[in-house]
């Protein structure tokens, strides 16, 4: 479903993967798996993207389409995201079940990978951080744009004073059940003062509007009351591998306040990264910069780069 609405061109254009699959979590969800690049090539390092909330595999165009040249990259449609049914379960803890899925069923047994996560991914790495199948895979970690507890109290969408007010808004517009709709004027506006910088450029606008704006409604509405109450600050602790932080200074749904609150609790915090003038869609807003990152957490993970082919899946 999200293919039909988004870019038929340029760096934000899906690219088509080398191989699809579809992975059965524990509770016998179904998911959405690409598999991009060099995939028979067993000395091509392993990368796991995994995506935020309203968005799909398509909000990592440009990542996998730079990483897919020399790397082999797996990027999977959240539960009722995308090409992924909708559950009943919405969870933290059904999250960090897909991933643990996802690990299993396209990485060999002990095979290491550098996992990216952008916002409820970011999330999802968090919960998995103490599951073994997290930790047998895991080499490094890449939190972007993300936090670990007070997501909405602490979000600056409503432009006041930090408050139960502000709360209480800005719980009702994230978790609003109204239709997005046509991707229109309006809304292109609407989403680029919520989620992105104020310099992005159009097409960077265009593209997420068309990620977004392609989640059905019930399954925004579902896990916006899961962000609601999130608390994953145990699991940031647990998150023992190498993990680098990335932020942008104007994001208004997860603030920087919640990227330092990560870099004093990681066990083994890389660095942190706060990009000037950008939002929550850090990948898509600054595609090459995401990009470099990983390539660095490849290339300070060797485990990481020891692959054999991908499992055959669903």
């Amino acid at each position: 479903m999200s293919r039909l609405m988004n870019v038929a061109s340029g760096p934000y254009a899906p690219p088509a993967p080398a191989r699809e699959l579809t992975v059965v979590s524990a509770d016998g969800a179904r998911l959405h798996v690409e598999v991009h690049g060099r995939v028979d090539d067993p000395e091509a390092p392993a990368v796991v993207l995994a995506h935020g909330w309203a968005c799909s595999t398509a909000f990592w165009a440009a990542q996998i389409r730079e990483l897919a040249v020399d790397h082999r990259v797996i990027a999977y449609d959240q539960r009722g995201h995308g090409r992924s049914p909708a559950s009943l379960a919405c969870t933290a803890d059904a999250l960090a079940d897909d991933l643990e899925a996802v690990l299993k069923e396209t990485l060999a047994p002990g095979e290491k990978a550098v996992i990216a996560g952008h916002s409820m991914g970011g999330m999802t790495v968090m919960a998995a951080a103490a599951r073994p199948g997290f930790r047998e895979h895991a080499a490094a970690v890449l939190l972007c744009s993300t936090g670990a507890s007070r997501l909405v109290a602490e979000s600056t969408v409503i432009p006041i004073r930090a408050g139960r007010l502000r709360t209480w808004l800005t719980a009702r517009v994230l978790g609003s059940r109204a239709p997005l709709g046509p991707v229109t004027p309006v809304a292109r506006a609407i989403l680029k003062y919520a989620t992105m910088g104020p310099g992005s450029a159009p097409h960077m606008v265009e593209a997420c509007a068309r990620i977004v704006h392609a989640c059905p409604r019930k399954v925004r509405h579902a896990w916006s009351q899961v962000l609601d109450l999130l608390d994953l600050d145990h699991g940031v602790r647990q998150l023992t591998v190498p993990t680098a932080v990335l932020v942008g200074s104007a994001d208004r749904m997860t603030p920087p306040v919640h990227t330092h609150s990560l870099a004093a609790a990681l066990p083994q915090l890389l660095d942190v990264t706060e990009l000037p003038g950008l939002g929550h869609m850090t990948p898509v807003e600054a595609p090459e910069l995401v990009t470099a990152k990983i390539r660095e957490l490849v290339t300070a993970s060797p485990k990481a780069t020891k692959n054999t082919q991908v499992k055959e899946g669903a």
